[in-house]
């Protein structure tokens, strides 16, 4: 400038180097950093400093890391109830009440407490087959016929023409309602603990009594074919030369395991072959994975229906009569075709028993027709344990809760009460005596169970009433009949009440050690004056010292004293010793520490949205509509802003503020149209994620999603680096043309599977999947192997424009004195933001992969909000405010809705794992899963370092430290939720919506808290850390 003032930094450098330009214009590509020996050592050092700092950073994330890994495994593992297993085991030869004079027990051959009924059974799992299915459906006015009715009719068929070789009834699931659950219940005859339902596809081998170990104890062959869930629980159990197990978790493949189950059973019904075995279990998967990939109301689901009931058609004809033929579903499946949680659907299964000989009966005429709904005479699942043992003459497994199904014991007069009365007496015995031994081990008072010992007292004086009377009648054996039962469901009442303890003390550790970590994240974040790199050093060797320490003092008290578990004193000493030590650091840095409460309007914004929504998951209304309310948060954000940004003295500031936040505004509106309805938001959300609310496939018309993604997108990030000049370079490259490439190619693989699904081209079935999954192995190649090459090779997004004097536009340009040609440098404005932000760009396209094309849409609006919220905080000042941090988390928040999850078991995409696999391959399954449920926090957890990098200069002091502030910012966002969802969820216990709303939100929030934390690590992080090296390569580090 002429009057003497100092250039702006960017003219100032321009001159500088024009100059030197003029004076040696063969030196002109060697770059901006100093050449002398003094400078070059000085600029190493800066760099040997930066990396010292930056992986101090990384340890002091990561230690926070450790500590949430640990506070949550405390608090779950209190929370999550897990039943006290008893070791014992019910014997052949030991009846749990006298037989004296009725039976002569030990004998497996004959029976071993009750005569045996049939020699040999084949019971067959449809995986998901629910009760309606199984039932005749008549359209009315209100209600369609659709896909899944009428499918199946063999079944009600022969239990209404053929009463006494056939009975179809209702079979309801305790929740939750995954198979490897439910297959524990269906052998135990146990309830199921929440616990297990991580382990749905990874399950653990079964050690209580069961009806398995039973059967070969008694040395019975056993066949099992089908889902492997069974190997896991019962290694080495079956018949190695006839069995045939198949991996279970791809959902997209509907018929390879029904085909081979089917291929191996007919051979073994051939009566050459039935002296091979003695029972086969065959687990059919192709209606639970119509349902995952199709929903019930497709056709796909008509084609499985009719290929079952032409199975069971088929195994009735080649049926002998010593076999008893048992199919029933394990569970039920939502109107998406999903399961996991506990709605009507999800629970209602179908249970259908046949023989050839004519024993079934009923109690009542009325009960010849099977029940038109799973509401009437319905049976738990955990009865049939006690059912089969007793029908093959087995002992009960001594965990059994379940009593015998009336209707294969009552006799095909249906008046056998005497019958009924002695197998009622006996489970009822055996459950006396197990309620006996687990009153033992767990110390319980006879008080907490009195109702049920009183019933257990009145059945047996019913029971005796009988043994003075000659022949008594069937009225004398209904009424110890009913009192044995009545005995029993008191009794699974008290232990479904009673079951499993909370272990409070490990709960209550738990949430001390989240809320101390929560403390040291807030101080951190928004209590530290200056650089938090200085204080890092600090910080972090007090934290591991008082780790060390408590590690130590844990070990000391687990052998000091034995009666505390070693396990849980470890874990909380060694939390509480770090938190201690980082406690001392603080006191150690006092003078730095100051009030982390906000003194900005701002600030206080960004802890009303984060606490309101912590306290709103108290009640379930608030969690079920949550995102609704995270719609209502993210408009008032945009509402705040536009207001902010009138206030603004630049005009420019003051235009581009009110742009971006009215554009903010709509996005978030237009992308709430993409909804997932959990069940109790009904009738009031339409979902729009899928075709309909009974459907898991995409429209049509949503296939046109990603093709208008691939190619709105990259223009529209384009023009946030044009606005900045920082279109240059490896932006080009990317931007241009490997991310609209990739998105492509995206769109192209959703269309093909859509070909697949709907089967556009018959008999290119193989071929079409193949060509999805190279495409899919190509897009993630793209997004991860060459977007990683790119940003790690890739210069500062600048370009170094020359013009010879007297051009047209020489006017603007900065020509040295003496020279002959004008600089111009442009990118120099945002070199730290736009190099950074392409790392957004690149996880995009890989988290945009997994969505379905309406999370594909959703992801799309994300990502572009991301950069209008750059340009927000920005124009409006507030980069260094919490609100940028804050509201990326509210954003992650809301589009993990609108990319079509909820906080329940059943909204699991479990199909994204075979996206660009045909099998499951550790780690790359989970991950997928990850990227899909989790896609859009990640993408935002990423985007944080953006937020205070946005149009910073290149050489502004304290980036890091920044970076560093905003990232834990983020990260406190998530600990709030979470440590609030985890005490609402601990103070709820017994809540009646505890296993339905409140537990699967806290499981979310505890899932989300890590993966953000490792996200923040190894990705954001480490991607400042390459931004930050690649940006000193130009200007240098002093």
């Amino acid at each position: 400038m002429d009057n003497g003032e100092p250039l702006p930094s960017y003219e100032g450098l321009a001159a500088a180097f024009a100059k030197a330009k003029a004076e040696k214009e063969r030196e002109e590509a060697q770059g901006l950093k100093g050449r002398t020996g003094d400078a070059a050592a000085a600029n190493k050092q800066g760099e040997v400093h930066f990396k010292a700092a930056h992986g101090l950073v990384v340890a002091f994330f990561t230690w926070i890391l450790v500590l949430h890994v640990l506070g949550i495994y405390l608090f779950t593992s209190g929370f999550l109830l897990t039943r006290l297993v008893l070791q014992q085991k019910s014997e052949c030869s030991v009846p749990p009440a006298d037989l004296a004079h009725s039976y002569t027990p030990g004998s497996p051959k004959a029976g071993c407490w009750h005569p045996k009924t049939f020699e040999k059974a084949i019971v067959i799992i449809v995986d998901a087959l629910r009760y309606d299915f199984t039932v005749p459906f008549q359209a009315t006015g209100s209600e369609q016929l659709q896909h899944f009715h009428n499918a199946i009719p063999v079944l009600y068929e022969t239990a209404i023409n053929h009463p006494n070789n056939a009975f179809l009834l209702p079979f309801i699931a305790d929740p939750p309602t995954t198979t490897l659950q439910r297959l524990k219940g269906l052998t135990t005859g146990t309830l199921p603990t929440f616990l297990d339902a991580g382990s749905n596809f990874a399950g653990t081998a079964i050690d209580e009594d069961n009806l398995v170990a039973q059967l070969r104890n008694a040395s019975k062959r056993i066949v099992h074919l089908g889902d492997d869930t069974w190997h896991a629980l019962f290694p080495g159990y079956f018949e190695p030369n006839l069995t045939h197990a198949y991996d279970s978790f791809n959902v997209w493949d509907l018929h390879t395991v029904d085909n081979g189950v089917t291929d191996h059973i007919f051979p073994l019904l051939q009566s050459s072959n039935t002296s091979k075995w003695d029972i086969i279990f065959g687990h059919y998967l192709g209606v639970d994975h119509a349902g995952h990939r199709y929903g019930p109301n497709h056709p796909a689901m008509t084609a499985k229906l009719n290929q079952m009931d032409e199975i069971f058609r088929k195994m009735i004809d080649q049926l002998d009569d010593s076999t008893l033929l048992v199919v029933m579903g394990d569970h039920g499946m939502d109107a998406k075709g999903d399961h996991g949680g506990e709605s009507d659907d999800e629970i209602q299964a179908a249970l259908w028993m046949y023989s050839k000989q004519k024993l079934f009966g009923r109690s009542s005429p009325a009960y010849r027709t099977p029940p038109a709904t799973a509401q009437e005479r319905p049976v738990a699942q955990i009865d049939l344990v006690s059912t089969l043992s007793l029908l093959l003459g087995m002992p009960i497994p001594f965990n059994n809760l379940g009593v015998p199904i009336e209707e294969a014991f009552i006799g095909a007069k249906g008046e056998d009460y005497q019958n009924l009365a002695r197998v009622n007496r006996l489970t009822a015995a055996q459950i006396h005596r197990y309620q006996q031994e687990y009153a033992l081990a767990r110390g319980l008072e006879e008080n907490a169970r009195s109702n049920s010992l009183s019933l257990w007292k009145a059945a047996n004086d019913a029971w005796d009433k009988l043994k003075p009377i000659k022949k008594p009648s069937r009225d004398h054996w209904k009424t110890p009949a009913q009192a044995f039962a009545a005995y029993q469901a008191e009794t699974l009442t008290i232990c479904r009440d009673l079951w499993a303890r909370f272990d409070i003390p490990r709960m209550l550790h738990g949430v001390e050690i989240l809320t101390f970590t929560l403390v040291i994240l807030a101080i951190y974040a928004r209590g530290l004056q200056g650089d938090r790199t200085e204080l890092t050093p600090a910080l972090l060797v007090r934290g591991i010292i008082g780790t060390v320490l408590g590690v130590l003092v844990g070990v000391s008290l687990g052998f000091a004293k034995p009666d505390l578990p070693l396990e849980h004193t470890l874990i909380y000493c060694a939390s509480i010793g770090g938190v201690v030590g980082l406690g001392t650091a603080f006191w150690y840095v006092r003078r730095r520490v100051t009030n982390p409460l906000p003194n900005s309007l701002w600030g206080w914004v960004s802890v009303i949205f984060t606490l309101a929504l912590s306290a709103g998951f108290a009640a379930n209304s608030f969690t079920i509509w949550e995102d609704e309310i995270l719609l209502h948060f993210l408009c008032t954000f945009g509402a705040l802003t536009v207001i902010s940004s009138f206030r603004q003295k630049d005009p420019i500031d003051r235009a581009l503020g009110c742009y971006h936040s009215i554009l903010f505004i709509v996005l978030t509106r237009v992308a709430s149209l993409s909804r997932m309805c959990r069940e109790e938001q009904m009738p009031y959300c339409k979902s729009t994620y899928y075709a309909s609310a009974t459907s898991s496939t995409s429209a049509t018309w949503q296939l046109a999603i990603p093709y208008a993604v691939a190619f709105l997108l990259p223009n529209l990030i384009r023009s946030y680096y044009k606005g900045t000049r920082s279109h240059q370079g490896s932006a080009i490259l990317w931007l241009d043309f490997a991310l609209r490439f990739g998105l492509l190619l995206s769109a192209a693989y959703w269309t093909i599977d859509a070909a697949d699904d709907g089967d556009w081209y018959p008999g290119y079935s193989e071929m079409l999947k193949t060509t999805k999954i190279i495409i899919a192995q190509i897009t993630f190649a793209i997004a991860l192997a060459f977007g990683y090459s790119t940003f790690s090779w890739a210069k500062p997004l600048l370009t170094i424009e020359t013009k010879v004097k007297g051009s047209e536009e020489s006017a603007e340009q900065i020509v040295a004195d003496g020279g002959t040609s004008s600089i111009t440098i442009l990118g120099y404005a945002n070199v730290h933001g736009s190099r950074y932000a392409l790392l957004i760009t690149m996880w995009y396209l890989a988290i945009s992969l997994v969505q379905k094309p309406m999370g594909a849409g959703a992801i799309g609006i994300a990502a572009w909000q991301v950069f209008s919220l750059f340009e927000i905080t920005d124009t409006n000042k507030l980069s260094d405010t919490p609100i940028g941090p804050i509201v990326l988390g509210l954003l992650g928040s809301f589009h993990f809705f609108k990319t079509g999850h909820q906080a329940t078991l059943s909204s699991i995409q479990w199909e994204s794992a075979f996206i660009p696999l045909r099998t499951i391959k550790y780690p790359w399954t989970p991950i997928l899963i990850i990227l899909n449920s989790f896609g859009a926090q990640i993408l935002c957890a990423i985007a944080v370092p953006a937020i205070v990098l946005w149009k910073q200069p290149p050489k502004k002091k304290g980036l890091l430290g920044d970076v560093a502030k905003a990232t834990a910012t983020h990260l406190l966002f998530y600990a709030v939720i979470n440590l609030a969802t985890t005490m609402w969820a601990g103070h709820l216990r017994r809540h009646l919506m505890l296993y339905r709303i409140f537990c699967p939100k806290f499981m979310t929030g505890a899932l989300v808290l890590l993966v953000v934390d490792l996200v923040a690590i190894f990705v954001a992080l480490l991607g400042t850390r390459m931004s930050f090296l690649s940006v000193a390569e130009v200007f240098g580090w002093t």
